[in-house]
């Protein structure tokens, strides 16, 4: 499911983006793709397209380091300020939904430090599709310490294989959270992939997760 290409306008300059929106969408889901794949990524594709089928709308944006093929992604601030506006500009473009964002690993944490500095309007949730806690190989929690500071109610989907979230440090660190929701996704990979003999389709399972908690706000 590629979705409308839209031109999404931040201070500095348009950057690329993908729109989906399903009949009888209530909720439109801005989210941000990882450090190492953009908004096309095959993740991203297949998580926009099993929203749809459960009639969540989704922007995905790109940053424009990924849009230029370059390796690196581009820094922390600029990625704050790139997903500050990418929901403002899904205000306008879907006035009537409520809007929740967040994404992919970085593309989620970033989201959240810029709603952690400031609340971004509109933004009535937090949904996390791999929340990289720590680099791998070097468990730690200092990455959430700005979580506390995030008013909005907040879902955490994490699978229990992933090297960059050891379950029992997000375990308590989203406990401490007012509002917060972890879901596990077993045997499950920082990409949310499972082994075949899991005998479940994690994508399906994380849009379903993600359908019940919006419907819950």
């Amino acid at each position: 499911m590629t979705g409308a290409r839209v031109a999404i306008p931040t201070p500095r300059g348009e950057i690329a983006g993908l729109h989906v929106t399903p009949r009888d969408a209530a909720w439109l889901y801005v989210f941000g793709h990882g450090a190492g794949a953009g908004m096309s990524h095959r993740f991203m594709e297949d998580m926009a397209a099993a929203l749809a089928a459960r009639a969540i709308a989704t922007l995905r944006w790109e940053q424009p380091a990924m849009t230029a093929g370059r390796r690196r992604p581009d820094p922390p601030a600029v990625v704050e300020e790139l997903a500050r506006a990418a929901c403002s500009f899904a205000r306008a473009l879907a006035p009537g939904m409520r809007l929740c964002a967040g994404g992919k690993s970085m593309g989620g944490r970033m989201t959240s430090q810029a709603q952690a500095k400031a609340a971004m309007d509109g933004v009535a949730a937090l949904v996390f599709l791999g929340f990289p806690l720590h680099p791998a190989g070097a468990p730690a929690t200092e990455r959430a310490r700005h979580l506390a500071t995030v008013t909005v109610p907040m879902l955490f989907i994490s699978g229990t294989r992933d090297d960059l979230a050891t379950p029992s440090l997000l375990r308590p660190v989203v406990a401490a959270l007012p509002g917060a929701r972890l879901v596990e996704l077993e045997g499950a990979d920082h990409g949310l992939d499972v082994p075949k003999k899991a005998g479940f389709d994690p994508i399906a399972r994380a849009a379903d997760e993600v359908v019940t908690f919006l419907h819950r706000l």
